[in-house]
């Protein structure tokens, strides 16, 4: 069979008997003329076959199936448990062809290597690879941006009556440093990997402080159990039951220092939810003070007072907790402690706090509309039966808290930069002025109080008094040596506020002086949605005194100055704009009567020896 011989390549055997014919100098030559400057036969860079070809045509037989193939495949890449690729051309990667074919080639032109060239097979060559550090860094820094993973502790949970738990994870976040070695090494390696195969990149790792395994034994060794059912309290003979979804909402896990979960109950929290707080305040109840009333103008008492049972946010812990670990309806019941608490008056103490007789009483009349009866009838709920010790002051705005709907007080009339709008509370000024003559002429000490911004016909001129929640308040300081009980009353159109005893002064008398200053009211046009009417008054200042008498003698004359700014004409004149709001029509009860609370402070706030 004849053989076919490839150009550029001669037979072995032809050239063992060239080697006989010629000798040395003829191996030389025919060394030279069959390889020239090319690579040896044989020779597989990556599997590909460059033997017997130029330097030249090695370059291009490399750039074509090489570097454009196996060379450009994207690297897979594992970072944690999580798996991606590269690009090695944006890392940096690249195989230098040249040097890769010189490494390939002959080393040089001496006989000897020529001659050898003759006899030898070029076998397999490895790739010279290069790596630009600072590209290969800034595609290792994406990487570590997208999957770098926070380190998370395993928890457990409840939501809606069952316990979810989250399981731990162990955080990671990509060893750049390590990573390029790696990349470097994984970027056509001298034993080629699978195409499946992926490098592990290394990472710096965190493991998670609440393991697993510590996750499962708090869901379930407590968190099961605890959502398992309702548990039953024994409230002083009544029963109290707590259901899952009320549990859980105050019901948490916290690790502790060594990473153990353990379980923590929002005691607070849970007394003050509705569902506990409604059914327990049946079952319990503050202490009632005796209420006192009137014989003429001494003390007598009306109804005893009766002692309290209070349960309290630290008992009901104590209580709901070791439950929560239990199975099964009996085994979920318990009984909490109470606390038994006394009133602060009673038919026995009324006397001893110096409660035996009237010291002041003072009426407001008003006119009826339905705001003012509910806010006013709010403010008095909060205020009847305060009872105010001696050394202690007495505080409007504590006592009666702020006035929003949530509080019971609805919208009404105030008084807001000169000029009559709407807001919660309006109508609660005339307590305040109602409170602040009883004490004027109870002759305690007032510490806080103010007038409104401009004078209210109906109430005494220099002789009244406004609030503002968080800046006016109404407090006086009980200075009269003994207890005073502050008793009050209303009705659609009045307030009484009535302070319970032991005189300080045998008589309390006001002295009005004559209206000073006199400035005259302007005209303005309001296009609030809130607007109200108002008519013109004028300004003034005027002063009052209060005598204290004992023993039919003066014992001090106090003077309170109080400035009035004009009241100005207001005419409503909504934009042509504005569509009616449902709600604004006037108040029933005709035009808006001054008078009501005033939610920015305006005017002085005289005080004794002004």
């Amino acid at each position: 069979m004849q053989q076919r011989i490839r150009p550029g390549y001669l037979n072995p055997a032809a050239i063992a008997g060239g080697v006989l014919a010629v000798g040395a100098g003829g191996l030389y030559l025919a060394g030279t003329l069959i390889n020239g400057d090319g690579i040896d036969p044989g020779t597989r860079i990556r599997g590909v076959d460059v033997g017997g070809l130029s330097r030249a045509e090695a370059e291009q037989k490399l750039q074509r199936e090489l570097v454009a193939g196996e060379g450009a495949q994207p690297l897979a890449v594992r970072i944690g448990d999580r798996e991606d690729t590269i690009d090695p051309a944006a890392a940096g990667l690249s195989v230098d062809t040249e040097a890769t074919v010189d490494r390939a080639a002959r080393g040089g032109a001496d006989p000897v290597t020529v001659i050898g060239g003759l006899f030898r097979s070029g076998g397999d060559v490895e790739p010279v690879v290069h790596l630009d550090e600072r590209k290969a860094r800034a595609a290792l820094q994406d990487l570590a941006e997208e999957h770098d993973q926070q380190v998370r502790d395993g928890a457990v949970a409840f939501k809606d009556g069952k316990p979810e738990a989250r399981q731990a994870r162990t955080g990671h976040t990509l060893d750049v440093d390590g990573a390029v070695t790696a990349l470097r090494s994984a970027y056509l390696p001298e034993k080629p990997a699978a195409r499946t195969d992926r490098t592990q990149l290394p990472t710096h790792d965190t493991e998670p402080k609440v393991t697993a395994a510590e996750t499962g034994r708090a869901l379930r060794e407590f968190a099961e159990p605890a959502m398992s059912g309702p548990v039953t309290l024994d409230v002083g003979g009544g029963e109290l039951t707590i259901g899952p979804d009320t549990l859980g909402e105050h019901l948490d896990l916290k690790a502790d220092a060594s990473g153990r979960l353990e379980p923590h109950l929002d005691s607070a929290g849970l007394i003050k939810d509705p569902e506990v707080a409604k059914p327990l305040a049946r079952l319990t109840g503050a202490a009632k003070n005796a209420e006192l009333g009137l014989d003429g103008d001494r003390v007598v008492v009306a109804s005893d007072g009766r002692p309290g049972r209070t349960v309290t946010d630290k008992a009901l812990g104590k209580a709901v907790l070791p439950l929560l670990t239990r199975t099964g309806a009996a085994a979920r019941t318990g009984e909490v402690a109470t606390r038994t608490t006394q009133p602060q008056i009673t038919r026995e103490s009324a006397a001893e706090l110096g409660l035996t007789e009237k010291m002041s009483s003072f009426t407001v009349d008003f006119e009826r509309a339905a705001y003012r009866t509910k806010n006013i009838g709010r403010a008095v709920e909060l205020i009847n039966g305060s009872l105010v010790k001696p050394g202690q002051e007495w505080s409007f705005n504590r006592t009666v808290g702020e006035r929003t709907k949530a509080n019971g007080f609805v919208d009404g009339t105030i008084i807001l930069n000169g000029m009559y709008t709407k807001a919660a509370g309006g109508g609660v000024s005339t307590v305040a002025t109602t409170m602040y003559n009883a004490l004027f002429f109870a002759g305690v000490k007032p510490l806080e109080y103010g007038a409104h911004s401009f004078y209210i016909e109906r109430y005494p001129a220099g002789r009244e008094a406004t609030v503002a929640w968080g800046s006016l308040d109404l407090r006086f300081l009980n200075d009269s040596g003994n207890a005073i009980y502050i008793k009050a009353e209303s009705t659609d159109t009045s307030v009484t506020v009535t302070f319970l005893g032991t005189k300080k002064y045998d008589e309390v008398l006001a002295t009005q002086g004559e209206r000073e200053n006199i400035t005259q009211p302007k005209e303005r046009t309001n296009t609030s949605e809130q607007c109200e009417p108002q008519t013109p008054l004028e300004g003034f200042d005027i002063t009052v005194e209060r005598i204290l008498k004992d023993d039919g003698r003066e014992v001090k004359r106090e003077p309170y100055r109080t400035h009035y700014t004009p009241r100005d004409k207001v005419t409503c004149e909504p934009e042509a704009t504005a569509e009616p709001t449902p709600g604004d029509e006037p108040t029933p009860g005709g035009e808006p009567t001054p008078g009501d609370e005033q939610q920015a402070a305006a005017g002085e706030r005289p005080g004794p020896g002004e």
